[in-house]
């Protein structure tokens, strides 16, 4: 489906963009919260076009986390409509934001530096079949960061959305 306002993409979609030598290609690594419990694997990175810079991880969450949540009824973070939602088979990704985790280039590991395991557990998950929208975006980091509410605009523009510190890549 194409989009034209589509602004966020896959690392891989986009054959004239690369890593920056002075950053790790971090796709295959393993994912760990602040307390090493494993969260998945990153399986790719978003970038933002017009910003021309990574913005999420995408990660292939662990069968652990998933097999801790499934079924699951999370009152704690609702669809747009209100109503709460059970996790369909294939919704298997999450996505961090760049900014909450640091690499460790000898290990090959991501920390999510304050995103707590249960907090990933209970993040709303997205199939890649359907890929996500900025509603999904807006309850992952509602779900990440309780605190910011109600100081942040979530509904903000791309350049206002990406510019905070949940994004910046160090």
């Amino acid at each position: 489906m194409e989009n034209k306002d589509k602004n966020l993409y896959r690392l891989d979609e986009l054959s004239d963009y690369k890593i920056a030598s002075n950053y790790s290609d971090v796709r295959g690594w393993k994912i760990v919260d602040a307390d090493n419990r494993t969260i998945g694997k990153i399986d790719n990175l978003w970038v933002n076009k017009d910003m021309q810079r990574v913005v999420y991880l995408d990660v292939n969450v662990d069968k652990g986390l998933i097999d801790d949540s499934r079924n699951e009824v999370h009152d704690a973070i609702a669809s747009e409509n209100g109503r709460e939602f059970i996790y369909k088979d294939g919704d298997s990704h999450i996505i961090i934001p760049i900014g909450s985790v640091s690499i460790n280039k000898d290990t090959k590991t991501v920390m999510a530096n304050s995103i707590g395991y249960n907090t990933f557990r209970n993040t709303s998950r997205y199939n890649t079949q359907h890929n996500f929208d900025r509603n999904y975006e807006r309850r992952v980091m509602k779900s990440y960061y309780p605190e910011n509410e109600p100081g942040v605009n979530y509904d903000s523009d791309d350049d206002t959305f990406y510019n905070r510190r949940e994004f910046d890549n160090h």
